[in-house]
């Protein structure tokens, strides 16, 4: 009856959008949720937005370098590595209708996974990266997983840092967010987690001299340094308290269906997309 509309605007699958700095193992978790999908009956499709990359250790369903040469773009324009990258994604959103289009006609998909830049910058704060999210948010419930390297997030000033730029890319995108600490197999995320749940466990860390991971050059800027952070995680308290997150290792797949779980939460969150 007329109850089977609304089931197929749910079923629209989850627009996945991998956000991480250079080195966290982004396209490394992006494998890993190919082989996850695959093992529990996931239909998903995976895109390539960096046209810089050389080897793409996954399936790519769409891949920008088959429609942007980023050395001739480079060539072509005279321009460095990252203004040929940037440029290449800008030749790539004139084309995001096309893509949408695609997906669309897609069946019983639950996932599209999108690789973004290792240049983190050239999506998060371009216009053509804008363009690329909200043209997914359009058509789809898109969520941004913020992959975060959890070997550099032991020290607590770290940890704030990484928290204040994936709450930055989050007010940016407008998108419902989603951190998952990557590398969990190199170092264990135990303090990662208390710090998400109370932020008086980073003061206390950062109030520990016994702490290196929490240390500095001491005197006067250290003192200040530890303040700031200190202020900073009180103020984004609120913002960790309900923001889904997931501890994994993209090497051995630990944590893995934790982030399933924390998609389904972003996801519901998102609510509908944007008209």
């Amino acid at each position: 009856m007329e109850t089977e509309k609304p089931q197929t605007a749910s079923k629209k699958p989850t627009v996945l959008l991998m956000i991480g700095m250079a080195g966290t193992g982004k396209t490394t978790l992006v494998h890993r949720l190919q082989h996850y999908a695959a093992e529990e009956g996931k239909t998903a499709y995976f895109i390539n937005l960096d046209p810089a990359v050389n080897n793409v250790p996954y399936n790519v369903n769409i891949d920008i370098r088959d429609t942007v040469n980023y050395k001739e773009v480079m060539q072509q324009y005279q321009l460095g590595p990252n203004g040929s990258i940037l440029s290449s994604l800008n030749l790539f959103a004139t084309k995001i209708h096309q893509v949408i289009e695609l997906l669309e006609k897609k069946e019983n998909l639950d996932w599209i996974v999108v690789d973004t830049p290792g240049q983190i910058e050239v999506f998060t704060w371009s216009a053509s990266g804008q363009l690329i999210t909200e043209t997914f948010k359009a058509s789809f419930p898109t969520v941004a997983v913020f992959v975060a390297d959890t070997s550099r997030c032991l020290a607590p000033r770290t940890f704030v840092s990484t928290m204040l730029y994936a709450s930055a890319v989050m007010l940016k995108q407008q998108v419902s967010l989603i951190v998952a600490f990557n590398k969990t197999d190199v170092a264990s995320a135990d303090s990662l987690i208390s710090w998400m749940k109370d932020e008086s466990a980073v003061e206390d860390s950062l109030n520990d001299p016994s702490d290196a991971q929490g240390g500095g050059v001491g005197g006067q800027s250290w003192s200040y340094a530890n303040t700031l952070t200190q202020t900073f995680a009180l103020y984004l308290q609120e913002f960790y308290e309900d923001l889904p997150f997931a501890c994994v290792s993209a090497a051995t797949g630990d944590g893995v269906k934790s982030l399933e779980e924390a998609v389904v939460k972003a996801t519901s969150d998102a609510a509908e997309p944007s008209e």
